[in-house]
């Protein structure tokens, strides 16, 4: 019996070997590595609660199989910031009161930054259009547009890059 091919994912600036049959996705393989900031939503490309960054692109995990993905950079919410050292998007989403339950936010912080990558300063039809394949049922999404769009301010000031 073939149990697939052995690959090498760098995930949050770290190799990681793992053996994927070809039908493996991305998010079952790095759920299966440990990665479980990355949420196991629809997995038809509905819910964007699986969005990662590959190559500073957010795409959603369950709709791309994993051994495409061997000469990229893949980067979870995790690989973003820390509770010592947030990313801006974490920070304002937590201060400005984003989060709710929480299981969407990963996606959201994720596709934000992507967002963020593509367009520093955008507008608010920029933002409803990125986080567009992200469903939320707590927040209304309100709070997470402002989110987004106090990050940019921050980074902007800051000089920062998403």
């Amino acid at each position: 019996m073939n149990n697939g091919k052995m690959i090498t994912l760098t995930v949050n600036g770290r190799s990681e070997d793992i053996q994927v049959p070809a039908h493996r996705t991305l998010l079952e393989a790095l759920r299966d590595l440990g990665h479980i900031e990355v949420k196991r939503g629809c997995e038809k490309g509905d819910c964007g609660a699986c969005a990662v960054l590959v190559d500073d692109i957010a795409i959603d995990s369950c709709l791309t199989l994993a051994w495409t993905c061997e000469d990229v950079k893949i980067t979870t919410v995790s690989g973003l910031g820390n509770a010592e050292n947030p990313h801006p998007l974490q920070s304002a989403f937590v201060d400005l009161g984003a989060v709710q339950c929480g299981f969407c936010s990963p996606g959201m912080i994720v596709a934000a930054v992507g967002l963020l990558n593509e367009k520093p300063d955008p507008t608010e039809d920029d933002i409803r259009l990125a986080l567009s394949g992200n469903l939320c049922r707590c927040t209304g999404y309100t709070k997470i547009f402002d989110a987004v769009k106090h990050a940019a301010l921050v980074m902007s000031a800051e000089g920062a890059k998403p």
